[in-house]
């Protein structure tokens, strides 16, 4: 597994690295300080599978650094690092494109939790955005989000695939040409994925997807 960490804190990086290695077999981490060198190190390491972008880089913007990385790394799942909890920051971070947003005040043993859930299909979303009224949950105060894949809640393996592609950022245009389907048909797909979802919107569609546990593999479901 190769993984690209962005952030300027030398100090930063060298804990989460330490901390994945010990976790993570086989794990390869390749580090950058700035996205200067983010950019460099996706242009020589075109099989990097995870990337973890701090979203206040001195020489980035952003959020707005999130759709090229998506663009650069498409084989490459995102999370957000950020020291910024807001929930506007969160969800306008999941509406960019990033599978995860990990806050830098959680402690070691809720990043490895944040991470296994994005390396195993899932999503990561701090708990002040599951708690969003605009995500579905069963009527269950004890209820806990397992893991499931799309079909044991009834969505086909079609519906699956355009759902993978949504959590990723994709748009419309890019998820047809993909599963070489018409934009018409996408938005068949994403009606009724929103439908079972009870979502209103893409970024409501990933919440709601977290907060089911949903494990989407890097071919469609499993």
């Amino acid at each position: 597994m190769k993984v690209l960490l962005v952030d300027d804190h030398a100090l930063l990086r060298d804990g989460i690295a330490l901390v994945m290695e010990r976790e993570f077999t086989g794990l390869q981490l390749v580090q950058a300080g700035t996205l200067a060198e983010a950019r460099a190190a996706i242009a020589q390491h075109a099989d990097i599978q995870l990337v973890l972008l701090d979203l206040s880089l001195p020489d980035g913007h952003g959020i707005a650094e999130l759709p090229w990385l998506r663009e650069a790394a498409p084989s490459a799942r995102l999370v957000a690092l950020s020291a910024d909890e807001a929930i506007d920051t969160i969800m306008a971070a999941i509406n960019a494109g990033a599978a995860g947003f990990i806050p830098k005040s959680v402690q070691s043993g809720a990043m490895l939790e944040a991470l296994r859930i994005v390396l195993d299909g899932g999503i990561y979303l701090p708990s002040a955005a599951l708690d969003r009224r605009s995500a579905p949950r069963p009527d269950n105060a004890n209820w806990v989000p397992q893991a499931l894949s799309p079909e044991q809640i009834g969505f086909s393996p079609r519906q699956a695939d355009v759902l993978r592609m949504l959590v990723d950022g994709k748009p419309n245009k890019v998820i047809g040409r993909e599963l070489e389907m018409s934009e018409s048909t996408v938005k068949t797909h994403l009606s009724a994925i929103f439908r079972k979802l009870d979502a209103g919107s893409r970024t409501q569609a990933v919440v709601a997807a977290a907060r089911l546990g949903l494990r989407l593999g890097a071919d469609g479901a499993r």
